[in-house]
């Protein structure tokens, strides 16, 4: 019994070794780039303006994944993107549900993605603070989208949309684009 189990790893052995062996690629780094590019539907390009949440500093996946053009169509519910339709904009990668939502973000992609970089709308206005925005606790504002903590601090900012809004205003831009929320 202990025969055939060595001659069948043996036999085994010989066959893995013998065949002929697959050739790496030349160079790693430009297949790593390559893979990456082809899940991009689309770069835009651009630097950003000021930072961008996303859920550890180092990450370019921008709104927690989700579609920023579906908060604007259909019933308004937001829905998550997809790896397949990634458009690349101002360094960070936003996903879509589908090639449409992609292609509307692409004609006018200040018009979808969301205030402030998706940062809190009541945490940048109130205290000049950077507050990770929910992509679940939102609202539409004069055609623009303001994400907030959560729903008790976004009953705090519907007490004065405007001020709060006029006050991030001010307030965002003097905010570095890398920098980012600390817990």
């Amino acid at each position: 019994m202990k025969r055939s189990i060595f001659a069948i790893a043996l036999l085994a052995t010989v066959a893995a070794c013998g065949a002929p062996a697959a050739e790496a690629p030349a160079d790693t780094g430009a297949t790593a780039e390559a893979t990456t590019e082809s899940s991009v539907y689309a770069d835009l390009g651009g630097e950003p303006n000021g930072p961008v949440y996303r859920k550890a500093k180092g990450d370019t996946l921008a709104v927690s994944g989700f579609d920023v053009v579906s908060y604007f169509t259909g019933d308004g519910v937001p829905v998550e993107g997809t790896e397949e339709f990634t458009v690349k904009y101002q360094g960070y990668d936003y996903r879509f549900a589908n090639e449409d939502n992609a292609k509307a973000f692409i004609e006018d992609p200040d018009k979808y993605a969301p205030a402030y970089g998706g940062y809190c709308a009541w945490a940048i206005g109130a205290n000049d603070a950077l507050a990770p925005g929910d992509p679940q606790v939102y609202e539409i504002v004069d055609g623009t989208l303001y994400l907030n903590f959560n729903e008790d601090v976004q009953d705090r900012w519907e007490k004065d949309i405007p001020g709060f809004i006029a006050k991030a205003d001010t307030n965002y831009p003097t905010h570095s684009p890398d920098e980012h929320y600390q817990d």
